[in-house]
């Protein structure tokens, strides 16, 4: 349990720092000149190239036999790709700070959620993911709050929110070095941690699958943001709206994990898939000028198909893998999903623009029930 709080505490600093920052990139790039199109190509990139990552990191932390090594290389690089932003001034500039930021997050995944698995007991590692989703996305309602206030005591200065958003991820990753390594010689560790496509069981193959058919329909987030902020919601009120987004989030994270240790990961997740399903055709569907509470029911609903998806997926992952593949099945399943976001994001992009702000979300609420359908049906 200690290592489980510490590394929720790690990435609740964590997230504080990126949800200062994520929520104002649409709005910073806009400052910058550049429309949903670079949007999309910037998220695109940055989202692809974490979790591209993440099943080489995943693999040689199964290699080494050690998790903790890799994870604070991660955070650092993240805080790193914080300060790129915070001296952009032109779009490839933060496409750089936001590749540095989530090559980071692509290093660190895997090794820590294999750390959480290792520490967690049996039987109860949907809580255990679902503890630390919860922490972890309790750091981004901090965030966002900071960020509002932050706004509204010195005014719509995005780069001045990116600069105090260094602070929290420099104590984070100070608080890695408290995390106590679980090495393999103490699970079980096989002569060989290598990962053979082969090796893969066929439930595990199947719900990759479906993994990254949803990835195709699960754009950016940001594209969310730009829909309220379209809409003539001001600065800080799209702040509220994602901090209403991960207060939900975070409410619903633990007792989702915690329910999927008795009712089983796949009624959860089909649950998970509908809600998203439902969150983007009702943005497909809202009409011009829509009121604010419509947005704010759906920031809401959109906080609980990420709180009853996040941390069941990676428990359903972990539940189809030997102890000594962890890290390198948590790291291939981000990858697979990987895959799927640089298209998702530059369709939607492209959709939006050429079709206008409905488009992108009718079609990833369809890949959704048609992921949710699928996952009835192969799981």
């Amino acid at each position: 349990m200690r290592n489980i709080i510490i590394l929720g505490l790690t990435s609740l600093l964590t997230d504080i720092s990126s949800e200062m920052v994520y929520p104002l990139v649409p709005l910073f790039l806009a400052s910058l000149g550049s429309g949903p199109a670079i949007l999309g190509l910037v998220e695109g990139i940055a989202e692809s190239t974490a979790s591209l990552l993440k099943v080489f990191s995943g693999y040689w932390s199964d290699r080494l036999g050690r998790r903790k090594p890799l994870a604070i290389i991660g955070y650092a690089g993240s805080t790193v790709g914080k300060g790129l932003l915070a001296i952009a001034t032109n779009w490839t500039i933060v496409l750089a700070g936001r590749v540095a930021d989530r090559m980071g997050k692509g290093i660190r995944t895997a090794p820590r959620d294999a750390l959480i698995a290792d520490s967690a007991e049996e039987g109860k590692r949907g809580k255990a993911f679902g503890l630390h989703r919860a922490m972890d996305t309790a750091g981004a309602v901090g965030g966002v709050a900071i960020a509002i206030l932050i706004v509204n005591v010195s005014g719509p200065d995005v780069r001045r929110v990116i600069v105090w958003s260094l602070v929290p991820a420099v104590i984070g990753v100070a608080l890695l070095f408290w995390v106590r390594d679980v090495r393999f010689d103490t699970i079980s560790r096989t002569t060989s941690a290598s990962f053979h496509l082969s090796a893969i069981p066929s439930p595990l193959r199947r719900f990759l699958l479906v993994s990254f058919i949803f990835s195709l329909g699960n754009s950016s987030n940001t594209f969310l943001l730009l829909r309220a902020s379209n809409e003539q919601v001001p600065v800080t009120g799209v702040l509220f709206l994602y901090l209403a987004y991960n207060i939900a989030y975070s409410v619903f994270s633990y007792p989702a994990g915690k329910l999927s240790d008795r009712l089983g990961r796949k009624s959860i997740l089909v649950a998970g898939y509908t809600t998203y399903a439902a969150v983007y055709l009702g943005m497909a569907v809202l009409p011009s000028h829509a009121g604010y509470i419509s947005f704010l029911l759906l920031f809401c609903l959109y906080g609980l198909y990420s709180g009853l998806t996040d941390g069941v997926e990676k428990a359903l992952v972990v539940d189809l893998v030997g102890a000594p593949m962890r890290a390198t099945a948590i790291g291939l399943h981000a990858t697979i999903v990987g895959a799927g976001l640089l298209p998702a994001s530059l369709i939607a992009g492209q959709l939006w623009s050429l079709l206008g702000p409905a488009a992108p979300f009718a079609f990833g609420g369809g890949m959704a029930l048609f992921s949710a359908l699928l996952l009835i049906i192969l799981l």
